[in-house]
């Protein structure tokens, strides 16, 4: 007879003791059974509960260990989620900036400050789509808002303020009438943000857009781009002639 042991791997056990199983090999050997007798009591089961008062055992498969660190990370995102991050923060210091230069651009009388306060709002603008991950157009926000259209804007006061002679002002004349269709659109917008699912975490996306778009630009659309640039500037040609002075 050969003794065997049995091996109970992943099943802890408090007590110290080892159940020894016999496997008979030859049938017909004369010689007496090893450590033959009575059969053992059976003994209560003992149920062990991984991580119920006691550690987790070692032998722990990796799905198991996979499933602790997936709840944790659960855990600690839930646990985060109603902290101040530093997105959060950005996002409203910006916001406040948009509102307090757009409400500038409205409200300034002087022409050329009222220029200067939409150059700060498309800037914030560029940096709210930063902060969404966007970083392509925050550069098209920058360099062909903050910095084509505003310069042009600038050129423009310039030339017709040397036109005319004096100063222009500007002057809102339907100031009530605008405040009210402005709070109407707010409230829509409010109303509409309200009821949308913004808990909804925003999909992955699926590679580097900038590169794609750059691809696409000096690509496929490569006409159109180079095209695009020529009326920008056939139009800064037309202002200069026509704001030029008669000599």
């Amino acid at each position: 007879m050969r003794v065997l042991r049995a091996v109970r791997a992943g099943v802890p056990d408090r007590r110290d003791h080892h159940d020894e199983v016999l496997r008979s090999r030859d049938g017909g050997s004369s010689r007496s059974l090893a450590r033959q007798g009575s059969p053992a009591c059976p003994r209560p089961s003992v149920r062990a509960v991984v991580g119920h008062r006691q550690p987790p055992a070692r032998h722990a498969g990796p799905s198991q260990t996979g499933a602790r660190r997936g709840q944790g990370r659960s855990q600690r995102r839930n646990e985060g989620a109603g902290r101040v991050t530093f997105e959060t923060v950005g996002f409203w210091v910006v916001a406040a900036v948009l509102l307090a230069s757009s409400l500038a651009v409205v409200l300034t009388p002087n022409l050329f400050h009222a220029v200067l306060y939409l150059a700060a709002a498309l800037v914030a603008t560029g940096v709210i789509f930063l902060l969404l991950d966007q970083p392509f157009l925050f550069a098209v926000q920058l360099l062909l808002y903050a910095g084509g259209v505003v310069t042009i804007v600038v050129f423009a006061i310039m030339l017709t303020e040397r036109l005319v002679g004096e100063r222009i002002r500007q002057t809102s004349r339907h100031l009530i009438n605008g405040a009210i269709v402005a709070a109407a659109v707010f409230a829509g917008i409010m109303g509409f943000l309200l009821k949308a699912p913004l808990a909804t975490p925003r999909p992955e996306q699926a590679g580097d857009t900038t590169a794609s778009l750059g691809r696409a630009l000096v690509g496929p659309f490569a006409v159109t781009f180079e095209l695009l640039g020529v009326l920008l500037v056939t139009a800064l040609v037309g202002a200069l002639y026509f704001a030029r002075s008669e000599e």
